[in-house]
């Protein structure tokens, strides 16, 4: 598998670390939520937790950027108290950059695909809970000569694109607050690692989603 357009570097731009400090605020927004409602009858830890709506990560693959899209995970409780659960987690991103002259459009699309182990615990109307996945990020790079036409090269020479399987683990803090019934929030993030070019490539990633709970 052709994966020469695919580079890496281990170095966080600065959005990347101002996305997890407003994903952090987000965390302890809902840790202070469901404690002022701890003095309300407490929830039976749920059996089945299902959650889906936005993701933003740090591309797997590309120097820059913010790969944007929409995920949903599934969570299932293993033992009877409910602290352990576990699950599957599938998401799609796409991010776009320009590379320095000559200029190309690089679009990688990246569907990521995890299993979950999650130590959780519920206090009041709130569930807290440390969540590692362990998967494979699927990159579809799509990379054009910007102008091509105009310079008159043929289509094989203006676009190349490419597909690559990175081997990839998720360590994610969630909070689920329910808010009606069964139906609450949820928000998520964390580092991510990837293999890439015989090395690892550090990321981060963060979710924040409607949940429904059993």
């Amino acid at each position: 598998m052709n994966q020469s357009h695919l580079q890496d570097r281990v170095h966080l731009p600065s959005a990347p670390r101002i996305a997890s400090v407003a994903t952090l605020a987000l965390l302890l927004a809902g840790a202070a939520s469901a404690r002022a409602q701890s003095g309300a009858e407490a929830l039976a830890p749920p059996k089945n937790t299902l959650d889906a709506g936005l993701v933003l990560a740090y591309p797997a693959a590309l120097v820059t950027g913010m790969s944007a899209g929409v995920g949903a995970t599934f969570m299932r409780a293993a033992t009877r108290g409910g602290w352990l659960a576990w699950g599957a987690r599938a998401s799609w991103s796409t991010a776009t950059e320009y590379s320095p002259a000559p200029t190309y459009s690089v679009t990688n699309e990246e569907i990521r695909l995890r299993l979950c182990g999650q130590v959780q615990h519920a206090v009041g109307r709130g569930l807290f809970g440390l969540r590692v996945g362990l998967g494979g990020t699927l990159v579809y790079e799509d990379r054009t000569l910007v102008q091509g036409a105009r310079a008159g090269l043929p289509p094989s020479q203006q676009e190349i694109t490419s597909w690559a399987m990175l081997p990839a683990a998720d360590f994610e803090g969630i909070v689920v607050l329910r808010v009606w019934n069964s139906w609450g929030m949820s928000v998520s993030g964390g580092p991510t690692l990837h293999g890439l070019h015989g090395g690892v490539r550090t990321g981060w990633t963060s979710g924040l989603g409607v949940t429904w709970q059993h």
